[in-house]
């Protein structure tokens, strides 16, 4: 069962100035292929897949960030596109700086930690962040999705996969309620007691 947490995030300077420079190439890479995919579309052409591998070579600055932050707006951009032309949703629209901010990073050989003993979580390139973990979870971490509020407040939602709860025996005596006149309710089981 996947389960998320969310948890306000306290980074430092440089943290901040690395996010913003993320969400400025997570929002980049996305306007640029949703701009080739469109153009694409106009000319009547098949509609390209864009890989963020093609355009780190064209645009080096994206190489600075991290690499599964690129990969998961590529999926949510193709989605998008799925489900405008399935008639899902509307058509895609270019993300702009002064928006909400965020971007999502997957969980690959340990790169994510949240430490509850000391407050913090760990993110790829960014480290250690402060932050205040009021609940606790147990479980595999899939993935984390920070985001930046229009007022400045940082956020971390954490998507855990957790074992299903264990539920007692199920029990094979059904119950029917009868609302009558006599009496308010009559509760009857299966098994014919009342």
């Amino acid at each position: 069962m996947l389960k998320a947490y969310k948890y306000r995030i306290y980074p430092s300077k440089a943290q901040r100035l690395l996010l913003a420079k993320t969400f400025g190439c997570v929002r980049f890479y996305w306007n640029k292929a949703l701009e080739i995919k469109l153009k694409a579309l106009e000319n009547k052409e098949k509609i390209p897949q864009v890989l963020p591998a093609a355009l780190k070579k064209e645009h080096d600055f994206l190489k600075e960030i991290d690499s599964l932050a690129l990969a998961n707006a590529q999926l949510q951009l193709e989605r998008a596109v799925s489900d405008w032309f399935s008639k899902k949703a509307g058509k895609p629209k270019l993300k702009k700086k002064r928006d909400k901010q965020s971007y999502t990073t997957n969980n690959v050989n340990g790169n994510i930690v949240v430490d509850f003993e000391k407050g913090r979580v760990k993110f790829p390139k960014v480290g250690y962040v402060k932050t205040r973990l009021h609940r606790t979870f147990e479980g595999t971490i899939k993935s984390v999705t920070i985001r930046k509020t229009k007022s400045g407040i940082y956020f971390v939602s954490v998507l855990v996969e957790e074992e299903e709860p264990k539920h007692a025996g199920k029990s094979e005596i059904a119950c029917a309620i009868d609302l009558g006149l006599e009496s308010f309710a009559t509760i009857c089981y299966s098994d014919g007691s009342i």
